[in-house]
Protein backbone atom coordinates (compact mmCIF):
# COMPACT_ATOMS: atom_id res chain seq x y z
CA UNK A 1 0.00 0.00 0.00
CA UNK A 2 1.00 3.55 -0.89
CA UNK A 3 0.69 6.05 2.15
CA UNK A 4 1.00 8.92 0.25
CA UNK A 5 -2.29 7.62 -2.33
CA UNK A 6 -4.66 9.63 -2.35
CA UNK A 7 -8.05 7.27 -0.32
CA UNK A 8 -10.97 5.69 -2.77
CA UNK A 9 -12.84 6.65 0.69
CA UNK A 10 -12.39 8.45 4.00
CA UNK A 11 -14.45 8.25 6.81
CA UNK A 12 -13.99 9.86 10.53
CA UNK A 13 -16.66 8.49 12.91
CA UNK A 14 -17.06 9.72 16.69
CA UNK A 15 -19.51 9.20 18.60
CA UNK A 16 -20.29 11.51 21.61
CA UNK A 17 -22.57 8.91 23.17
CA UNK A 18 -19.81 6.25 23.86
CA UNK A 19 -17.46 8.48 24.65
CA UNK A 20 -19.68 10.12 27.22
CA UNK A 21 -20.08 6.68 28.61
CA UNK A 22 -16.20 6.18 29.06
CA UNK A 23 -15.84 9.56 30.80
CA UNK A 24 -18.66 8.23 33.29
CA UNK A 25 -16.94 4.74 33.62
CA UNK A 26 -13.52 6.97 34.53
CA UNK A 27 -15.30 9.00 36.66
CA UNK A 28 -17.41 6.40 38.70
CA UNK A 29 -14.39 3.95 39.57
CA UNK A 30 -12.25 7.21 39.98
CA UNK A 31 -14.42 8.15 42.51
CA UNK A 32 -14.94 4.37 44.08
CA UNK A 33 -10.87 3.95 43.93
CA UNK A 34 -10.68 7.68 45.76
CA UNK A 35 -13.12 6.18 48.33
CA UNK A 36 -11.59 2.92 48.71
CA UNK A 37 -8.16 4.67 49.52
CA UNK A 38 -9.76 7.13 51.65
CA UNK A 39 -11.65 4.74 53.93
CA UNK A 40 -9.15 2.21 53.95
CA UNK A 41 -5.79 3.03 52.56
CA UNK A 42 -4.12 0.52 49.73
CA UNK A 43 -6.05 -2.07 49.55
CA UNK A 44 -6.97 -4.43 46.39
CA UNK A 45 -10.42 -2.85 45.96
CA UNK A 46 -8.35 0.57 45.66
CA UNK A 47 -5.63 -0.91 43.46
CA UNK A 48 -8.84 -2.96 40.92
CA UNK A 49 -10.98 0.47 40.91
CA UNK A 50 -7.81 2.62 40.23
CA UNK A 51 -7.07 0.14 37.02
CA UNK A 52 -10.57 0.40 35.76
CA UNK A 53 -10.37 4.01 36.28
CA UNK A 54 -7.26 4.09 34.22
CA UNK A 55 -8.02 1.71 31.58
CA UNK A 56 -11.62 3.70 30.99
CA UNK A 57 -9.14 6.72 30.75
CA UNK A 58 -7.37 5.44 27.74
CA UNK A 59 -10.80 4.45 26.09
CA UNK A 60 -11.93 7.88 26.39
CA UNK A 61 -8.68 9.06 24.55
CA UNK A 62 -8.34 6.10 22.28
CA UNK A 63 -11.98 5.04 21.05
CA UNK A 64 -12.74 8.79 20.12
CA UNK A 65 -12.19 8.51 16.08
CA UNK A 66 -12.80 5.32 14.00
CA UNK A 67 -10.50 6.53 10.90
CA UNK A 68 -12.19 4.11 7.42
CA UNK A 69 -9.62 4.50 4.84
CA UNK A 70 -9.52 2.28 1.29
CA UNK A 71 -6.21 3.56 0.07
CA UNK A 72 -4.46 1.68 -2.95
CA UNK A 73 -4.61 -1.82 -2.10
CA UNK A 74 -5.93 -1.87 1.28
CA UNK A 75 -8.95 -1.25 3.56
CA UNK A 76 -7.27 0.58 6.91
CA UNK A 77 -9.43 0.76 10.01
CA UNK A 78 -7.59 3.04 12.74
CA UNK A 79 -8.94 3.60 16.17
CA UNK A 80 -6.44 5.72 18.18
CA UNK A 81 -3.32 4.08 18.36
CA UNK A 82 -4.52 0.46 16.92
CA UNK A 83 -4.22 0.12 13.23
CA UNK A 84 -5.92 -3.00 10.93
CA UNK A 85 -4.89 -3.55 7.76
CA UNK A 86 -6.85 -5.77 4.76
CA UNK A 87 -4.97 -6.39 1.80
CA UNK A 88 -7.60 -6.58 -0.75
CA UNK A 89 -6.69 -9.06 -2.24
CA UNK A 90 -7.53 -10.88 0.91
CA UNK A 91 -10.88 -9.48 0.55
CA UNK A 92 -13.40 -12.81 -0.54
CA UNK A 93 -16.85 -10.96 0.58
CA UNK A 94 -17.89 -7.76 2.21
CA UNK A 95 -21.61 -6.92 2.64
CA UNK A 96 -23.81 -5.40 5.74
CA UNK A 97 -23.19 -6.77 9.08
CA UNK A 98 -26.09 -8.31 10.98
CA UNK A 99 -24.71 -10.11 13.91
CA UNK A 100 -27.53 -10.89 16.99
CA UNK A 101 -28.78 -8.33 19.19
CA UNK A 102 -26.46 -8.86 21.62
CA UNK A 103 -23.06 -9.14 19.73
CA UNK A 104 -24.20 -5.78 17.86
CA UNK A 105 -24.76 -3.85 21.24
CA UNK A 106 -21.84 -5.67 23.03
CA UNK A 107 -19.63 -2.83 23.30
CA UNK A 108 -17.66 0.14 21.91
CA UNK A 109 -14.23 -0.19 20.76
CA UNK A 110 -12.17 -3.47 19.32
CA UNK A 111 -13.49 -6.06 20.25
CA UNK A 112 -12.89 -9.87 19.14
CA UNK A 113 -15.59 -12.47 18.97
CA UNK A 114 -16.88 -15.76 17.18
CA UNK A 115 -19.98 -15.12 15.27
CA UNK A 116 -21.46 -17.62 12.30
CA UNK A 117 -18.34 -20.11 13.33
CA UNK A 118 -15.56 -17.84 12.36
CA UNK A 119 -13.45 -15.48 14.27
CA UNK A 120 -13.60 -11.72 14.23
CA UNK A 121 -12.24 -9.04 15.15
CA UNK A 122 -14.96 -5.93 14.82
CA UNK A 123 -13.76 -1.67 15.65
CA UNK A 124 -17.14 -0.32 15.84
CA UNK A 125 -19.40 2.26 17.74
CA UNK A 126 -22.29 1.15 18.89
CA UNK A 127 -24.99 3.61 17.35
CA UNK A 128 -24.08 3.05 13.48
CA UNK A 129 -24.31 0.23 10.99
CA UNK A 130 -21.74 -2.14 10.71
CA UNK A 131 -20.22 -3.68 7.13
CA UNK A 132 -18.07 -7.18 7.58
CA UNK A 133 -15.22 -8.08 5.26
CA UNK A 134 -14.72 -12.00 4.86
CA UNK A 135 -11.08 -12.77 4.42
CA UNK A 136 -9.81 -15.18 2.57
CA UNK A 137 -6.67 -16.18 4.07
CA UNK A 138 -7.63 -15.77 8.19
CA UNK A 139 -4.81 -13.39 9.98
CA UNK A 140 -3.99 -15.17 13.34
CA UNK A 141 -7.72 -16.51 13.89
CA UNK A 142 -9.54 -13.31 12.75
CA UNK A 143 -11.87 -14.51 9.66
CA UNK A 144 -14.00 -11.40 9.71
CA UNK A 145 -13.13 -7.82 10.10
CA UNK A 146 -16.19 -5.73 10.66
CA UNK A 147 -16.58 -1.62 11.36
CA UNK A 148 -19.10 1.14 12.29
CA UNK A 149 -19.59 3.56 9.43
CA UNK A 150 -22.66 6.47 8.78
CA UNK A 151 -22.52 5.15 4.69
CA UNK A 152 -22.04 1.14 4.39
CA UNK A 153 -23.59 1.48 1.04
CA UNK A 154 -20.68 3.84 -0.16
CA UNK A 155 -18.35 1.97 2.07
CA UNK A 156 -19.24 -1.56 0.42
CA UNK A 157 -19.35 -0.04 -3.18
CA UNK A 158 -15.82 1.66 -2.47
CA UNK A 159 -14.54 -1.84 -1.60
CA UNK A 160 -15.88 -3.33 -4.83
CA UNK A 161 -14.35 -0.34 -7.07
CA UNK A 162 -10.99 -0.72 -5.51
CA UNK A 163 -11.20 -4.78 -6.20
CA UNK A 164 -12.28 -4.35 -9.40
Amino acid sequence: MNAQSKPVYEERLTSARTTALFVVLTLVFGALAARCWTADGFTGSTVVCSLLALMFLFYVVNYRVLVIRIIGDALVLTFGVFTWTVPLTNVEACQRDDVSTFMYYGGAGIHFFTSRGRYRVSYNFLEYPRVVVGLKEKRWLVRDVSFSTRQPDEVLAALEEARA
